[in-house]
């Protein structure tokens, strides 16, 4: 693990909830706010006041939280590209787009690409994502289902961003969750769309009579999800901020590497369960916010996640492994930095399941 002695006192600046954001989810169909599950035995096994997970497991019709990012990032681009403004409605905004030809083009590990489908389905506007070729048919054909076009890159998830950048200069709008030089406008808006997830996050906390959040737990791919985590938790308009954790899979840290070279450093990964932390270049935009703000980077095995997520399905919460690593890092941290992070019976642990059950190989050999 890396621990950032400095994060404790970085503060985040700049605006962390758009109340217009929510307000748009809500006009969504299959909207509604997503179960706050508190876990006492886990939080008394590990001496913690409360531990407490987001379970993503059902987010707008969709098993994964991406569709939060997806659809408003390409609601305002598509409304920017079309000179319309943002009291437009899905039906008026999808009827121009159609007359203009306006095509969405993205790459994905599965949830991204599938949200990104999506909202092209609610537009009723073509659809092409780029997918490297370790993705399974299973995801793929869930991504058709959707009504968008699927093209196999060979190569890893960045060789399918160069492809889907390729197609966009040709012909599309390019829609993406992570960002690089000259392209940070659409990821910026994907950022402000998951603070929905920690506004909910933070009603739920009230209905239960609990205090804030003292710890928060975010996995990490290109690092958007963590950046919204870490902007939420330490921005300056908090009382108390929260100690940040993001956690990644071992074959896969490139935000650990990252943090650990003080640049952003791009790594080859290797094969992992955690199929949507699987990324190899962390966000330029994300990583302005997360060389300050994390306190934590920690990565977590296979085995580790395989086991963690068998036990939240015990408890009713059925997501996938990139759900359950944040439970993994816990509980390593619970055993190695405990006191160092003053994790005690006074802590508010908020751990955020980003996806839903899926099918996977296990690191046993079983198919799960």
């Amino acid at each position: 693990m890396f621990q950032n002695p400095s994060a404790a006192s970085w503060r985040y600046a700049g605006l962390t909830a758009n109340p217009a954001v929510e307000l748009f989810h809500k006009s969504l169909p299959d909207y509604a706010v997503t179960p706050l599950v508190p876990l006492p035995d886990l939080a008394k096994d590990l001496g913690l006041g409360h531990v407490l997970i987001k379970d993503e497991s059902s987010r707008l019709g969709l098993p994964a939280f991406k569709i939060l990012g997806a659809s408003w990032a390409i609601y305002k681009a598509v409304a920017a590209r079309c000179e319309l403004p943002l009291t437009t409605s899905i039906q008026e905004l999808g009827a121009t787009a159609s007359e203009e030809h306006i095509k969405l083009v993205t790459c994905t590990e599965g949830n991204w690409g599938r949200a990104v489908a999506r909202m092209a389905k609610y537009l009723q506007i073509p659809a092409v994502i780029f997918v490297p070729n370790f993705m399974d048919r299973a995801t793929q054909q869930k991504i058709e289902s959707e009504g968008a076009k699927v093209i196999v890159v060979e190569g890893d998830y960045d060789h399918s961003i160069a492809r889907a950048r390729e197609e966009a200069d040709k012909d599309g709008l390019l829609v993406m969750d992570v960002s690089w030089v000259g392209y940070e406008e659409i990821p910026t808006w994907v950022v402000e769309g998951y603070t929905t997830m920690l506004t909910e996050t933070g009603r739920e906390l009230k209905e239960l009579g609990i205090s804030g959040v003292t710890h928060a737990i975010a996995s990490v791919g290109v690092g958007s999800w963590a950046q919204a985590v870490t902007m939420h938790y330490k921005s300056e308009s908090r009382a108390s901020p929260a100690t940040v954790i993001t956690v990644e899979p071992d074959t896969a840290a490139s935000l650990k590497v990252s943090l650990e070279a003080g640049k952003i450093t791009p790594i080859t990964t290797g094969h992992t369960i955690m199929d949507g932390m699987n990324c190899g270049t962390i966000s330029t935009n994300s990583w302005a916010v997360l060389k300050n703000g994390v306190d934590v980077s920690i990565t977590v095995s296979d085995m580790e996640v395989h086991s963690d997520l068998q036990y939240l399905h015990r408890q009713g919460v059925k997501n996938g492994p990139c759900g359950a690593a944040p439970l993994s890092a816990l509980k390593k941290l619970c055993k190695d930095m405990k006191d160092e992070l003053g994790l005690n019976e006074k802590s508010v642990v908020a751990l955020f399941s980003t996806e839903g059950t899926r099918d996977y190989v296990s690191p046993i050999g079983a198919s799960c």
